[in-house]
């Protein structure tokens, strides 16, 4: 849908001119009248948007307004016509929604029309929605995926707010680094040069020093070169298969597989509950875990359930989810239960997952303390002791 610039005239004869989003000149006349101004001139803009993925809280608003609206009888086609008039939304949704409507009056479904503006709209929205189209059952399955959007973007923010003040306070140690190595520690230079013979660590902080305050912009470009290029690199597969199986290992391991967990298990509890075959609902939850060596052992996960061997079985080989995992979905499918064990398990998860956040960020704080306070204490030696010693030397004479 392209983007018009375009001039405009109110009733008092004000004129206005700006950019706008529409399907054509007629959508774009019917918008401006909306704002009680009649068009003058329109050309396109021939810019066209790039589809990127929604954010979790703008797809929780989108199924939470949908789900609401539908319970209440909108018509769909209204639906996405008040959605894409709500002035509190960004632009790139709205054209996304008009884009919806656009083809539901054209008689394409909503899952279908979703899924050709990948990668706007996840593959479990698009899944779930095919799904309640064909049971009817729309307005409950919004409300279910606003629910489950919520929790991960709630996940994701508890996870960003607790490492807010390590990362104040790592930024704070290079800050003070840089500022006495940089500032400070010159000051004492001629004073230094004066002395006969330095401990080592004077030594040391001088040499650190001399580097800090000859190289500082060196140091600067070489810092954001290693952050950039550091970026590119982890969009090689192969690094980045690396970089996530580390994500497994260790005490952050412990961390990340609770979180990837509560994510399958709760994708795939949402899935199964539509109705949709194990073995799909399988392949598409697989593509929301976030971590891609994860992901990469499902290749042999659907060739085991297409053998016939049973989900918990085929589970329990993934290395990146909690052992607990396995067992819960063996039960669910004993009983008949599996989505209900999966939506428990996951709930239980997400709880584990924000305590163990809340523990490791406890741990961090106390460590970053304690290496301000021995960088600050080398300094502090390092500068003392041989003013002490002549102090000392010149007591003996």
């Amino acid at each position: 849908m392209p983007e018009y610039k375009f001039r405009s005239q109110d009733a008092d004869g004000k004129q206005y001119s700006g950019k706008v989003i529409a399907v054509d000149e007629a959508d774009l006349q019917k918008k401006l009248r909306l704002k009680g101004q009649m068009l003058i001139s329109a050309k396109a803009a021939g810019k066209r948007i790039t589809l990127k993925p929604l954010k979790k809280s703008e797809l929780a608003n989108f199924c939470t307004e949908l789900g609401t609206m539908t319970q209440a009888g909108v018509p769909l086609v209204r639906l996405l016509e008040i959605l894409a008039g709500n002035e509190s939304i960004t632009p790139y949704e709205r054209y996304l929604f008009t884009e919806l409507r656009t083809k539901v009056i054209q008689g394409i479904g909503l899952s279908t029309t979703m899924e050709g503006l990948y990668p706007a709209f996840p593959p479990l929205m698009i899944y779930m929605f095919r799904a309640a189209e064909s049971s009817g059952n729309m307005d409950i399955t919004a409300l279910n995926l606003a629910d489950q959007f919520t929790r991960e973007f709630q996940l994701e923010e508890n996870t960003k707010s607790a490492l807010v003040y390590p990362k104040i306070l790592m930024a704070l140690i290079v800050g003070v680094v840089l500022a006495i190595f940089g500032f400070v520690m010159p000051q004492f230079q001629e004073l230094f040069a004066q002395m006969p013979s330095l401990p080592i660590t004077t030594r040391i902080l001088i040499a650190i020093s001399d580097f800090v305050s000859g190289f500082w912009p060196v140091i600067i470009i070489g810092g954001a070169a290693f952050v950039f290029f550091g970026r590119i690199l982890l969009r090689v597969p192969k690094v980045k298969l690396f970089v996530d199986t580390m994500k497994t290992k260790g005490k952050i391991g412990k961390l990340n597989n609770t979180i990837y967990s509560a994510r399958f298990a709760r994708t795939l509890s949402s899935l199964y509950s539509a109705g949709i075959p194990v073995d799909r609902c399988v392949s598409i939850a697989s593509q929301t875990i976030g971590n891609k060596y994860v992901e990469k052992q499902f290749e042999q996960v659907n060739k085991d359930l297409q053998a016939g061997v049973a989900l918990s079985d085929a589970i329990e080989k993934v290395d990146g989810f909690i052992i607990k995992l396995p067992s819960v979905i063996r039960v669910g499918e004993e009983t008949g239960m599996l989505d209900k064990m999966l939506t428990s398990i996951a709930n239980d998860l997400d709880f584990k997952a924000a305590q163990a956040m809340s523990r490791l960020v406890k741990y961090i704080e106390p460590v970053t303390i304690i290496v301000m306070a021995v960088i600050v204490g080398f300094v502090m030696i390092g500068v003392i002791t041989p003013i002490y010693q002549s102090y000392s030397t010149i007591g003996a004479g």
